[in-house]
């Protein structure tokens, strides 16, 4: 838990160099964007992320990466082929600055999802989430850790899953959320996205 919190701590501080964000140049190249992330970046269904009111620096990152092909998203397979790095920088400025929509967790499986969110699984030695996706949910733009507060459960539910079989592997060298989804179990990957869903 230490090693995470510290990595934390020394990626925020990293210095992070990005092009100048226009999120209104960034609205106007979100057209094919609308089918699966909604019109502001809030998803009408549960398979796609709400992206909005993600951090800018994060979004990049992924849109970067699935432009490469460094992380596979067939869904968005040559979405993104013709677009820059200035274009992705301001499509990711545009959803940064849209309001989430915000959720409700299931009442029965907020108790375990919150202990697993704050305080993480001892047992399991896995670390608490709010280290590197605050008290809050909402991530820590500068250190390119991602907003959660509102997401889709079932996406939440899918992408640890994807870490945890390696399929999803974009966590860097630290492998930090591989080590972190590989000892988790449904159950506890339910609650934890559930509580997240409802987070504000």
């Amino acid at each position: 838990m230490k090693k995470i919190i510290m990595f934390a701590v020394l990626a925020y501080m990293a210095p992070m160099s990005y092009a100048e964000y226009d999120a209104e140049k960034g609205k106007d190249l979100t057209v094919t964007c609308l089918a699966c992330h909604g019109e502001a970046g809030n998803s009408p269904a549960s398979m796609f992320p709400n992206i909005a009111a993600q951090n800018a620096q994060y979004l990049l990152k992924q849109l970067l990466e699935i432009q490469s092909g460094q992380r596979q998203v067939l869904t968005m397979t040559g979405i993104l082929d013709n677009l820059s790095e200035s274009d992705l920088s301001d499509i990711a400025a545009y959803y940064e600055s849209q309001p989430r929509n915000q959720g409700m967790a299931k009442q029965d499986l907020v108790e375990l999802g919150e202990s697993i969110y704050r305080a993480g699984i001892p047992r399991k030695n896995i670390a608490a989430c709010t280290a590197c996706h605050s008290p809050t949910g909402n991530g820590n733009g500068p250190a390119v850790f991602p907003a959660l507060a509102g997401q889709w459960p079932e996406y939440t539910v899918a992408q640890l899953k994807s870490f945890q079989s390696g399929e999803r592997h974009n966590d860097g060298d630290s492998q930090m959320m591989r080590s972190t989804a590989m000892d988790m179990n449904e159950k506890e990957m339910t609650a934890v996205a559930s509580y997240l869903f409802g987070l504000k």
